[in-house]
């Protein structure tokens, strides 16, 4: 599924077309997504985007009154078209600018979410309990450190929790881990400030570098234009195993840990 990096590259991508633009309509073919769409979707009707943002895995997009928060769930997309084409089989939803730009929302598996928001964004339910973003001044090893005290579950799992930091899914919490040498069953409560500085760091690359490179594409992303993203192609550990490991040469193991496929060496992660 879209993770922050794959995220925030569609966010990248639509912003420069979106932003300061007026809506002229929005096209609702199907409202069976994660959670109905409802017609409030139509109030963004007439209003101009006044700042796009990310939060997590969600899309923030504001207006002068309310907004539309999205979430591309399994296998969804926003794609820009200048020029306006006939909807495919999941085309759900166009928001058609007065400049004939479209943003187009597409989303195959229909676990995605185009919701309307009336009052503050961050406010909202699906926002106001999240963890702080892992590209903040706030995510540091202290933070880290004082969270996981007296914790028992995999650092994995403890790293995933959205409650704890944002937007460090599956794939990236797998490579971060084997960059900072930290083996992913290992007790969140168990690691020190020292090992948490490196965990840190290690999440910060991993994302900074997975952004430039556009997101990582195993099976469904493309970004706003229609391109896969390149950082697959990098893969460390994920989705490699029984591959030597590139630090030592063992192979790489598969485990699941929390209900989700791990990848790790089990030389070079204690």
């Amino acid at each position: 599924m879209p993770e922050l990096p794959e995220v925030e590259t569609t966010l990248r991508g639509i912003k420069p077309y979106l932003l300061k633009q007026r809506i002229a309509r929005v096209s609702v073919r199907e409202t069976r997504l994660r959670w109905p769409v409802t017609a409030e979707v139509n109030k963004a009707e007439g209003q101009q985007f006044v700042s796009l943002e990310r939060r997590g895995k969600y899309l923030l997009l504001k207006l002068e009154q309310g907004g539309l928060i999205i979430h591309l769930g399994m296998s969804g997309s926003l794609r820009i078209l200048q020029v306006l084409k006939t909807p495919d089989k999941h085309d759900h939803i166009d928001v058609e600018l007065e400049n004939g730009v479209c943003l187009r929302f597409n989303d195959p598996r229909r676990f995605g979410a185009f919701l309307w928001v009336d009052g503050v964004m961050e406010s909202h339910v699906l926002l106001r309990d999240l963890g702080p973003e892992p590209l903040s001044d706030e995510f540091t090893a202290d933070y880290l450190y004082h969270r996981s005290r007296g914790r028992q579950v995999a650092i994995k799992n403890f790293i995933m929790n959205g409650h704890v930091v944002v937007g460090v899914g599956n794939i990236y919490a797998s490579e971060a881990l084997f960059m900072a040498g930290i083996h992913p069953q290992r007790a969140a409560g168990r690691i020190s400030r020292q090992r948490y500085e490196g965990l840190v760091a290690a999440i910060r690359d991993v994302l900074e570098h997975a952004i430039r490179r556009g997101g990582t594409t195993l099976r469904d992303f493309v970004n706003s234009e229609g391109a896969p993203g390149y950082f697959a192609q990098e893969l460390l550990v994920y989705d490699r195993a029984g591959s030597d490991c590139f630090q030592c040469g063992a192979p790489v193991r598969q485990k699941v840990i929390g209900q989700r496929s791990s990848y790790y060496c089990p030389a070079c992660q204690r």
